[in-house]
């Protein structure tokens, strides 16, 4: 019996793995001839496939610092006009997100996140700033895939040189 378990997983880990592939990732930013094109379209990000780009931004009236409430609406506006920006900020570029979970006696005793973004936004169009419910504003902004392309081609290219 021990035989047939000791023989049974690697011929289920060799089937399992038979039909795994290696896709080579095109570079969209590359003018290069050499790299191959993905041909599964599941690779191509969601992002590509958009005209336009839209972040929403949120912020609390009464958590701002100031004793004035109509200071502290304006607080909250250009913190829910920030928030929307690091959401568009996020969708150009990405997040970079650090993990580290402890176990000890097979019992998870710490698990955290770190996430972070990192980039520049310009062209943006504020669609709209509006209060939600008595406490919330939100602020909605758009950008134009082109731009996005753009930003994208300045970012690799400033990583290019910073590696040289």
């Amino acid at each position: 019996m021990t035989f047939v378990r000791s023989i049974a997983l690697p011929l289920v880990s060799l089937f399992a793995l038979a039909g795994c592939e290696t896709i080579q990732i095109k570079n969209p930013f590359s003018s290069s001839p050499s790299s191959t094109a993905v041909p599964a379209s599941m690779i191509t990000p969601m992002v590509e496939k958009r005209e336009t780009l839209v972040a929403t931004g949120y912020a609390v009236v009464s958590v701002q610092n100031h004793k004035n409430p109509a200071q502290q609406r304006l607080l909250a506006i250009r913190a829910s006009k920030l928030d929307a920006y690091r959401s568009l900020t996020e969708q150009v570029y990405g997040q970079q997100l650090d993990a580290t979970t402890t176990v000890a006696d097979m019992t998870v005793m710490s698990d955290t996140f770190r996430a972070k973004v990192e980039g520049v936004i310009y062209g943006a169009v504020l669609v709209s700033i509006a209060p939600v419910g008595e406490d919330t504003y939100e602020t909605t902004l758009s950008l134009d895939q082109h731009v996005v392309r753009d930003l994208r081609s300045l970012y690799l290219s400033q990583l290019a040189a910073r590696r040289r």
